[in-house]
């Protein structure tokens, strides 16, 4: 009885190193074209994701983690967020002028169109596409704004970290998620392609 136990637990063992492998190379895959059951990849990367975190952390970069799952995540979404209606846009503040005039609350910072930040562009290009825009210092202010300002679709600006946690969180939520990365990390003075993200708002805009 023992016996069998043992090896069917060896099996298990193989296997999930085996399934989780497969889906760390779609994931990686995803970065440069689009995945066939990406969807189901991105479900056993979230399954096993405290583990393949440890790995990466120990032998690796946990930041090629959150990179490629993010990707693959938005090749799972990317159909789904195309049918979405009610959509919110989340930014973070540390894009924002070290002289910001704008102040903070419960629905995050409110920008105050200065132009002397990327956020001004940012939020007249999302409001042009029906998006509500809202500047944030943290994952957890999305489920927050969601609770008030309840969307069925949430496009992220952030680092690969900050964009995988708000997407592990929404799961199973019916929120429908796409995240786009910033061009470097950090807290302060970071930021992103504008150009991209227009042209990641029109290509959504013209699938609806």
């Amino acid at each position: 009885m023992y016996n069998f136990i043992g090896k069917l637990l060896l099996v298990l063992l193989v296997l999930s190193v085996f399934v989780s492998a497969l889906s760390l190379y779609a994931s990686r895959v995803s970065l440069t074209r689009n995945v066939w059951l990406s969807g189901l990849f991105a479900n056993v990367l979230d399954f096993f994701f405290l583990p393949l975190k440890y790995f990466f952390c120990k032998f690796s970069d946990p930041r090629k983690l959150d990179m490629w799952m993010v990707s693959l995540k938005n090749s799972a979404h990317m159909s789904d967020f195309a049918k979405t209606k009610k959509r919110l846009m989340f930014v973070p503040h540390c894009m924002r002028s070290l002289d910001c005039p704008a102040y903070a609350t419960k629905y995050g910072i409110q920008c105050r169109s200065c132009g002397k930040c990327v956020f001004d562009q940012l939020k007249e290009d999302a409001e042009k596409y029906g998006y509500e825009f809202y500047i944030v210092t943290g994952s957890s202010f999305v489920k927050n704004i969601l609770k008030d300002r309840p969307a069925d679709g949430v496009l992220v600006i952030a680092c690969d970290y900050e964009i995988n946690k708000g997407m592990r969180s929404l799961a199973g939520t019916g929120v429908i998620t796409y995240g786009i990365p910033m061009l470097n990390d950090g807290c302060y003075n970071t930021k992103v392609d504008e150009v991209f993200v227009e042209d990641t708002l029109q290509k959504f805009s013209q699938n609806e």
